[in-house]
């Protein structure tokens, strides 16, 4: 049986590439790879002659299960993505789950991650974080997922397309409140830039200025003096009425504050429907 390896790419500068990483992509049957354009070009860089096998998330279920069953009949294989390291808000994380699934060795060769590198020089908590990733375009999910990690105190960490950016500040500074956040750009490239001000600011900042380039946004965690005790019905109440506002469903709002108090969904909907009642 062969093994899969899962081999990280830089995120920028070709030269952050890892010597094992350049042994491993020579030494495997195959890569496969997010984006086989993108990956071609890193190959002829370091003059990798090998057969590339496109895996991205709109194939990832067709194309797994051959995957697979090439690595059970002996082949090696590696996987990469466009940049960093594969499985990371990235489909390779379904094949390795296959893998897993159907008893194939998947061994690791790690390099730089974009998450990593941004909470390294944010200037923020770094003992203790969360790595949200992506926030959903689903607005439901979205306001859902700020909710969740509101009133966390680890720093928290983002990503996000330029179109998106300014979009995603404007929800962060509604949900979280106006807390410091380190705006990364461009990591490891040419123009990279660190911002470290507050999200008030940056909203401002992206308003005025079209974002450039891929994002990382580390935004500080909230404070002792921030934290809503939702211990009582009536601040719960609040913060079910907080996500109506910002358009969430009654019913939907309910179900997630549920899931960070001591009460429960219907109990939520029952104060709401009568505290509406009585306005």
């Amino acid at each position: 049986m062969g093994t899969l390896y899962v081999v990280g790419t830089p995120i920028g500068n070709l030269d952050d590439m890892t010597f094992r990483g350049v042994q491993t992509l020579n030494g495997v049957d195959f890569i496969c790879a997010e984006d086989t354009r993108v990956t071609a070009k890193l190959l002829a860089h370091f003059d990798i002659k090998k057969p590339l096998v496109s895996y991205h998330e709109h194939n990832a279920h067709e194309v797994g299960d051959r995957i697979t069953d090439r690595l059970i009949a002996g082949e090696n294989a590696a996987i990469v993505t466009d940049a960093g390291m594969p499985c990371i808000s990235d489909p390779g994380e379904l094949l390795v789950k296959l893998c897993a699934q159907r008893g194939i060795d998947v061994k690791v060769v790690p390099a730089a991650t974009a998450a990593m590198s941004a909470i390294a020089i944010s200037g923020l908590e770094t003992s203790n974080f969360i790595f949200v990733g992506f926030l959903s375009v689903n607005k439901r999910v979205r306001q859902a997922t700020l909710a969740n990690v509101k009133d966390r105190h680890e720093t928290l960490i983002f990503y996000e397309a330029p179109h998106k950016l300014l979009n995603t500040l404007q929800d962060l500074l509604r949900f979280l409140g106006d807390r410091r956040i380190s705006v990364c750009r461009e990591l490891t490239k040419l123009h990279e830039e660190t911002i470290r001000i507050c999200l008030s600011q940056a909203v401002e900042l992206y308003t005025e200025n079209k974002p450039k380039g891929e994002f990382v946004l580390v935004v500080e965690g909230a404070k002792d003096k921030d934290l809503d005790n939702t211990d009582t019905i009536e601040i719960a109440l609040e913060k079910v009425k907080s996500l109506v506002q910002n358009g969430m469903r009654a019913a939907d709002a309910c179900r997630e504050i549920a899931k960070v108090s001591s009460f429960s969904k219907g109990d939520l909907y029952s104060a709401y429907l009568e505290d509406d009642t009585d306005e």
